[in-house]
């Protein structure tokens, strides 16, 4: 089934211990897309400025991923983020932002799109995902994404936006924030209680957790020998989270357990490179093989 994502696409400039890459391709809906372009049909609905490259425009084509929606500002400049990453890989330093033409971003569906089965609305104001709620037709499933700002300012929104959708993705952090709670379990299950059928939250290197009203299942993540740069890595895990849910069609809990244990073995691929390099080079014969040891090493023998 259909797969629409919309969120900001962008240029970053990142320094890890390893190195460092500068106006790489970035941004939620690139990695996103990248991610979910190997479970199925992905439509991105973003904004860049006419600087971007018609080489990363070609790139994302190459993986067939539908660009109708890619709004494209005469004049403008490309939204811009550099961050600096400390010794152990465990913190981010953000060093700049530059909004640029995201700033005031307004998505517009195409008429294609609005029937979209699937919908992502990957980090962006609370406004701006509860605008393209109001241009979708009868999904099967619709997910978020949010970050601590908007937690901050836009809290009412942010309410608001989780009383009508099926899933929210959000970091340990993010859920306490969120709910005042000090336990993360109290956190998921306040949070389902504002509206979500389903709460991913997730724990970086230590995995996520799964929250609906029958349970709670934490999966871990998969185990990545070299990591060379963790940015993009959430939104890949997302990407491919609601790409195996589009391919099969269904969001029951198995299915969800099953696309959050594909999210971390894409969003390991993804930290094996710097920025989206080896995210780009995968394809569904690697990812395979590396869900297929994810879930042999969860096979527990009493």
């Amino acid at each position: 089934m259909s797969l629409l994502v919309v969120g900001s696409v962008a240029r970053d400039t990142i320094r890890t211990p390893h190195g460092e890459i500068e106006d790489a391709l970035g941004g939620a809906a690139v990695y996103f897309s990248l991610a979910a372009c190997n479970f199925t049909e992905v439509r991105l609905v973003g904004v860049v400025g006419d600087d971007f490259g018609d080489g990363d425009i070609e790139l994302l084509r190459s993986r067939e991923i539908d660009l109708a929606g890619l709004q494209i500002v005469e004049g403008g400049r490309t939204f811009r983020w550099s961050g600096e990453y400390s010794e152990d890989m465990n913190s981010r330093e953000t060093l700049s932002v530059e909004l640029n033409v995201f700033e005031h971003f307004e998505p517009v569906l195409p008429p294609d799109y609005i029937s979209s089965s699937f919908v992502f609305l990957a980090n962006a104001s609370p406004a701006t995902q509860l605008s393209v709620l109001e241009q979708v037709e009868s999904p099967v499933c619709v997910m978020a994404d949010t970050m601590d700002l908007w937690i901050d300012i836009a809290r009412d929104e942010l309410v608001e936006l989780l009383g009508r959708i099926d899933g929210i993705s959000l970091n340990d952090a993010e859920a306490l924030q969120l709910t005042g709670c000090r336990n993360l379990i109290d956190a998921g299950q306040a949070i389902l209680g504002m509206g979500p059928a389903n709460v991913i939250v997730k724990k970086g290197e230590h995995g996520a957790v799964l929250f609906t009203a029958s349970g709670v299942v934490a999966l871990p993540a998969y185990p990545t020998g070299r990591v060379v740069d963790p940015t993009g890595a959430g939104d890949s895990f997302a990407g491919a989270l609601m790409g195996s849910l589009a391919r099969d069609g269904s969001v029951d809990e198995e299915r969800l357990k099953a696309a959050i244990a594909y999210g971390s073995v894409v969003a390991s691929f993804t930290c094996e490179g710097f920025g989206t390099v080896r995210l780009a080079e995968i394809g569904e014969d690697e990812i395979n093989d590396r869900f297929l040891k994810y879930c042999e090493s969860l096979q527990i023998s009493r």
